[in-house]
């Protein structure tokens, strides 16, 4: 199991969370510890978790879940387990930043009402799927104050996005194969309309015979 699989059955899944995405990140800038702070727990790795909360009445009444929301998540050096921290609402988020929208890059930053982070992901590509989901996720369940999503490639906005390409792959895989058995249905008619014409070829040639021969009788 992956650190993200874990994190979603460990932190997210117990609390009748669905995780809907993660990026492992790392700050680009040391956060500053007061003098006095001692005894830390050591290296860890820092994961940025986009989830919903999913009520059981969902499925029922089909209404969008009512909480979204981005949590800090931590693993700390030698340990397997890994440890909840902060957590903003979805509706606390004001500022995307994708620093570079004429790149793949790597860092990003993320302004709430509270608190403003400046993070590097562990890959560019990470980092652009997460944006896709959160862009999309902001769209599906903010209904007013959606945060603004500024320095980012089009690909995260728009009709390239993982999201649109997986919809449109599908649906390509479905129009062929509704073309393949329209196809099939056609051959399958030509054949049909074949038989039938020799069938009706061979009867006519039958009754011919049968009335040559019952001349030739006479």
């Amino acid at each position: 199991m992956n650190a993200k699989s874990a994190i979603s059955k460990e932190i997210f899944a117990p609390h009748d969370e669905r995780m809907l995405g993660a990026v492992q990140v790392k700050r680009r800038t040391k956060k500053k510890i007061p003098f006095l702070a001692t005894g830390g727990q050591g290296e860890y790795l820092t994961y940025i978790c986009l989830s919903v909360l999913c009520f059981s009445v969902c499925s029922v009444t089909n209404k969008k879940p009512a909480q979204a929301s981005i949590t800090k998540v931590k693993q700390f050096e030698g340990s397997t387990s890994f440890v909840r921290r902060t957590q903003w609402m979805l509706e606390q988020l004001r500022q995307v930043n994708g620093i570079d929208p004429n790149r793949d890059s790597p860092e990003f930053d993320l302004l709430f009402e509270n608190a403003f982070d400046q993070w590097v992901a562990n890959t560019a590509s990470e980092k652009c799927t997460f944006f896709q989901v959160l862009h999309h996720t902001c769209q599906r369940y903010l209904t007013d104050k959606k945060p603004e999503f500024i320095n980012c490639q089009s690909k995260i906005m728009g009709g390239n996005s993982i999201l649109h390409s997986a919809a449109d792959s599908v649906t390509s895989a479905v129009q062929k194969a509704s073309q393949a058995l329209n196809e099939r249905g056609e051959r399958l008619g030509r054949a049909e309309e074949k038989t039938e014409e020799l069938k009706n070829s061979a009867q006519q040639f039958a009754e011919t015979a049968h009335k040559v021969r019952f001349r030739q009788d006479k």
